[in-house]
């Protein structure tokens, strides 16, 4: 998931590794179609964006050295402290 900013990064439609949306041309609008595509992209792209923001407010990983495995472990549990604080 991309922002427009990335556009014709997307335009292999057999490879879609990046998925950007649609934009619309000059003179041109949006067929209902494109729009509510890219709600379901700017819906998506929401959630991993709250996702890195997660990331980038946990000081603790900035200066942390650990192999991939106990990473994950770390980040795992740092989610489940964050989303049960939220919670509350």
């Amino acid at each position: 998931m991309a922002d427009p900013g990335f556009l014709g990064l997307d335009d292999d439609p057999d490879n879609p590794v990046i998925i950007t949306g649609y934009r619309a041309a000059r003179g041109r609008r949006l067929t209902a179609a494109q729009k509510e595509a890219n709600k379901l992209v700017a819906r998506e792209r929401a959630a991993n964006e709250h996702g890195f923001a997660d990331l980038k407010n946990w000081r603790v990983l900035t200066n942390l050295r650990l192999n991939a495995r106990h990473a994950t472990a770390l980040l795992r549990a740092l989610l489940v402290l964050t989303r049960t604080e939220v919670s509350r």
